[in-house]
C-alpha cells in the first residue's frame, strides 16, 4: 500500500489530468454525445485496469478508432452503435479465451502504422474546417477540396482560439517549470480565457452528464454490413490494444504482460461501456506513455485515473461546459498531425516496408478506413510473397568455364527467369552450377534437369553443388522431399576435403575420375574459396588489407587436426597466431637467435598490443608421443624438443607424487600434452617483456587443450582442468 501511495497515486492524477481532453476531443471527432468518450475512460481505467494482461496499460477511447465510430453514426445511428461496440467487446472476450492475441501480432505493423497515420490526417482535416470556423465535409477528399475557400474566408476569433490552442501545445513540452501540468490540460485551460472574454465561442455541452447517455439498440440494416462492423471494431481495437501492451513491456521493467488477459479485459471493459452508452476502448498509447513516465508501478494507477474521471464528471461537470468547441477541434488537429509518425516510417525504411505504410495510408485517407486496411494488408501480403520466393539468378563466364549461382527459393515464379539465364549459356561449356537454395519445388526441378540433360547431350558439362539441403540431388534420386524449406548448411567450409561430394553430379568416366584425382585438393579448396567465400568476404578483408589487430597471441601445435578458428569461433583479424610442432615456448634463455616463437611474442606484444597470450595443446599429440619415446626418432623433432625437457621433468615428478593405487586423470600421453601447456605459460614468463607486462596486469595468460576425439575444449589451471561450458537456448 505504501508503493501504491507514493507512485500510483501520483502518475494516476498525471494520466487523469491527460485522458479528460483527449476523450472530450475524440468524442466531437467520432459524432459521439461529449459524455460517451469520458464513459470510456472510466471504463477503461476501472475495468480493463483491473482486469488487463499489463500492469501499467491505459485504455479508453483512441483516436485511432474515431474515423470507425463515426462511420457507424452516420450509417447507424448513436445507439446501434453502442451496440455493435457490444457484440465487439463480446468477441474479443472470446478470441481471448480462446487464447488467439499472439495471432492479431501478425499483422503487418507497417499497415498498423499507416492505418493510424491515414486516421490521423482524416482526423486532422477534418477538425482544419472547425478551428478556421467553417464545418467538415462528408469526405477526406472533400475536406481537401474545399480547404482554400476556408482558409480564404475571415474567421475571426475562431481561428485566434485555434492557433492559441496549437501554440500551447508546440512550447508547453518546452518550458520546465510548467511540466507538471499536461500540455492538452493546458491548451484548454487558456484557450478558455479568451474565449470567455469574447463570449461568442462555441462551448462543449455536457448538459445532463452522464444521466443524458441513452441505452444502445439492434442495428437495423444488412447483416453483412453489421457484422462486418463489429469484426472491424473488435479486431482494430483489439490489435492497437495489443501493440500498445507490447510496446508497455519495453517502457518497465514490471512483470510481463499477458496478450491473452489483456484482449479479454479489453472485450469486457468495450462489452460494459457500449452498455452505458460509451465509445469502444482500446489501450492508448499516450496514456500509457504518460502513465510510465509518471512513475506508476502497479494497475492502481490506472483504476484510479478512471476513478478520478468519474468523481470530476460527477462533481465538476459544470467545468467543462466553458471550453470551446475550436480549442477541442484545434487539440484533435494536432493529435492528427502527430499520429503521422515519421519515426514508424523511417524504422520501416530499412525492412522496405515503406510502401505498406504510404499505399495503407493513402487507401484511408481517399478511400476509406477498412478499404485502405485491407489493400495494406493485401500489399504486405503480397510483399512477404515476392521476399519468400525472391531467387537470383547470375550466370557469368570465366576462363572459358561458366559459373551460374542460383539463391533463394526456386519456385515455379523463378522458372523463366531461370530459362532466360540458363538459355545463354553457349553449348559444350562447361558450368558450375551453385544452388544456394532453401527451397526447390517440381517446376523448378523439371526445368533445371531438362536444361542439364539437354546441355550435357551437345557435349556440356555441369557439375552441381547445393549448400543447403539436398534438394536437386534427393529430386534425382526421387526420393520425398521435404514439405519446409532448409536452413543454411554449415558443413560447408569446415569438412575435410575427403568429406566434400559434388551433389547430383552424374557418375563420371574412369578416365575422368582419375584426371580429377590428379588436381591437388588445395588447389580445388582454393578454387572452392575464390568462387564462393571470397565475394562475401571481400568487404571485411578490404576494411583490414593496411593493418591488423589482433586481441590475441594464439600458439598451437601444427597438428592438422587442430583449427584454431573453429574450435575458438573466430575470423579474420582476430587471432595473431604461432604453430609449431608440440606447441612449444622456447625459454628466454635458451631460445637460439631468430627463433620465430620468440619472434612471434615479440611482435604481438610490443607492436600489436594483444591483450592475451593462449597456449593450445591437445589429445594425442606426436611431439608429446616422442618425448615418451612412442614416435619415430627423427633428428631435427629430437633437436626442437629439447624445448619441451621441463615439461617432461614436471610429468615425472607429477607421476612419482601420484598414490600407487592411482592412474592419474587420464592416459599418460594426454596427462603429458596438459601439463606441456601449464609448462609454456611458465616458459613465457622467462621472457622479460611477458613477465612485466603480466605483472602490471596489461597482459593474461590462459592454457586450453583440445580433446580432439570428444571435441571439446578445456580451459587448464595449474591444479586441473575445466571444461569450457556450453551456451544453452531457450
Amino acid at each position: 500500500m505504501l508503493s501504491v501511495m507514493r507512485y500510483d497515486v501520483p502518475a494516476s492524477l498525471v494520466v487523469f489530468l491527460v485522458a479528460v481532453p483527449l476523450s472530450l476531443g475524440i468524442s466531437v471527432a467520432s459524432g459521439a454525445p461529449i459524455a460517451a468518450g469520458l464513459v470510456a475512460a472510466v471504463v477503461g481505467g476501472v475495468v480493463a485496469g483491473a482486469l488487463g494482461g499489463s500492469v501499467v496499460q491505459v485504455s479508453g477511447p483512441a483516436a485511432g478508432l474515431a474515423l470507425v465510430v463515426s462511420e457507424l453514426v452516420h450509417t447507424f445511428g448513436w445507439r446501434a452503435t453502442c451496440m455493435i461496440t457490444v457484440f465487439a467487446g463480446a468477441l474479443q472476450v472470446l478470441l481471448g479465451v480462446f487464447r488467439v492475441a499472439r495471432a492479431a501480432l501478425g499483422v503487418s505493423p507497417a499497415v498498423v502504422h499507416g492505418m493510424l497515420a491515414g486516421v490521423g490526417v482524416v482526423i486532422a482535416l477534418s477538425q482544419l474546417h472547425i478551428v478556421l470556423g467553417g464545418k467538415p465535409q462528408s469526405s477526406a477528399v472533400d475536406n481537401l477540396l474545399t480547404l482554400p475557400y476556408q482558409i480564404m474566408n475571415n474567421h475571426g476569433h475562431a481561428v485566434m482560439i485555434g492557433l492559441i490552442t496549437i501554440m500551447v501545445m508546440l512550447v508547453w513540452g518546452r518550458l520546465p517549470k510548467v511540466r507538471a501540468v499536461p500540455a492538452p490540460l493546458a491548451a484548454l485551460l487558456i484557450a478558455a480565457v479568451p474565449a470567455a472574454l469574447f463570449g461568442c465561442l462555441t462551448k462543449v455541452d455536457l448538459s445532463g452528464g452522464f444521466s443524458s447517455l441513452q441505452h444502445p439498440m439492434l442495428p437495423q440494416g444488412e447483416v453483412l454490413a453489421i457484422v462486418s462492423a463489429v469484426l472491424l471494431v473488435s479486431l482494430l481495437a483489439g490489435v492497437e490494444s495489443l501493440l500498445t501492451c507490447v510496446a508497455s513491456d519495453r517502457m518497465h521493467p514490471g512483470p510481463r504482460a499477458n496478450l491473452d488477459r489483456e484482449l479479454a479485459a479489453q472485450g469486457v471493459a468495450n462489452v460494459v461501456s457500449g452498455a452505458c452508452g460509451g465509445l469502444p476502448v482500446a489501450g492508448v498509447v499516450v496514456r500509457t506513455t504518460t502513465n510510465v513516465r509518471a512513475g506508476a508501478r502497479s494497475r492502481w494507477s490506472t483504476v484510479l485515473h478512471g476513478v478520478w474521471i468519474l468523481l470530476f464528471t460527477v462533481c465538476f461537470g459544470w467545468l467543462i461546459a466553458l471550453i470551446p468547441m475550436e480549442a477541442l477541434a484545434a487539440l484533435l488537429m494536432f493529435i492528427g498531425v502527430q499520429m503521422v509518425n515519421l519515426g514508424h516510417a523511417r524504422n520501416l525504411r530499412s525492412h522496405r516496408e515503406m510502401p505498406i505504410y504510404f499505399v495503407t495510408m493513402g487507401g484511408v485517407v481517399l478511400i476509406g478506413l477498412a478499404e485502405g486496411v485491407a489493400i495494406g494488408l493485401g500489399l504486405a501480403a503480397l510483399l512477404a510473397l515476392r521476399r519468400l520466393t525472391g531467387v537470383s539468378v547470375q550466370a557469368r563466364e570465366s576462363g572459358g568455364r561458366w559459373r551460374v549461382v542460383v539463391s533463394g527459393s526456386l519456385t515455379f515464379l523463378a522458372v523463366p527467369r531461370l530459362t532466360r539465364a540458363l538459355a545463354a549459356i553457349p553449348p559444350g561449356a562447361a558450368v558450375a552450377l551453385d544452388l544456394d537454395i532453401d527451397f526447390m519445388d517440381n517446376a523448378a526441378f523439371e526445368a533445371l534437369q531438362a536444361w542439364r540433360v539437354q546441355h550435357e547431350r551437345g557435349g556440356g558439362t555441369v557439375d552441381v553443388d547445393e549448400q543447403h539441403g539436398d534438394w536437386y540431388a534427393t529430386a534425382v534420386g526421387g526420393t520425398r522431399v521435404s514439405a519446409g524449406k532448409t536452413h543454411t548448411r554449415h558443413d560447408r567450409w569446415w569438412q575435410p576435403w575427403a568429406h566434400r561430394r559434388t551433389a547430383g553430379a552424374p557418375e563420371q568416366p574412369l578416365e575422368s575420375q582419375e584426371s580429377q584425382e590428379s588436381v591437388p585438393d588445395l588447389l580445388e579448396g582454393t578454387r572452392e574459396f575464390q568462387r564462393r567465400t571470397a565475394p562475401r568476404m571481400r568487404p571485411l578483408l578490404h576494411g583490414m588489407a593496411r593493418e591488423q589487430a589482433p586481441s590475441h597471441l594464439f600458439i598451437a601445435c601444427a597438428d592438422s587436426r587442430i583449427v584454431p578458428n573453429i574450435i575458438t569461433a573466430s575470423g579474420p583479424g582476430d587471432l595473431f597466431t604461432a604453430r609449431n610442432v608440440g606447441n612449444l615456448v622456447p625459454r628466454a634463455a635458451s631460445a637460439p637467435a631468430g627463433e620465430s616463437v620468440t619472434a612471434a611474442i615479440e611482435y604481438a606484444v610490443s607492436v600489436l598490443k594483444v591483450k592475451t597470450i593462449t597456449v593450445c595443446g591437445h589429445s594425442g599429440c606426436g611431439a608429446m608421443a616422442a618425448l615418451l619415446g612412442k614416435a619415430p626418432d627423427l633428428p631435427g623433432l629430437r633437436g626442437w624438443l629439447r624445448h619441451a625437457e621441463h615439461s617432461l621433468e614436471r610429468f615425472h615428478s607429477a607421476e612419482r607424487s601420484l598414490h600407487p593405487d592411482e592412474n592419474g586423470e587420464g592416459e599418460p600421453l594426454d596427462r603429458l600434452c596438459r601439463i606441456n601447456v601449464i609448462q609454456q605459460l611458465d616458459n613465457l614468463r622467462t621472457h622479460p617483456l611477458v613477465d612485466h607486462m603480466v605483472r602490471d596486469g596489461r597482459l593474461e595468460l590462459t592454457g586450453l587443450y583440445f580433446d580432439i576425439g570428444a571435441a571439446r575444449v578445456h580451459v587448464l589451471e595449474r591444479e586441473g582442468f575445466t571444461p569450457v561450458p556450453e551456451m544453452r537456448t531457450h
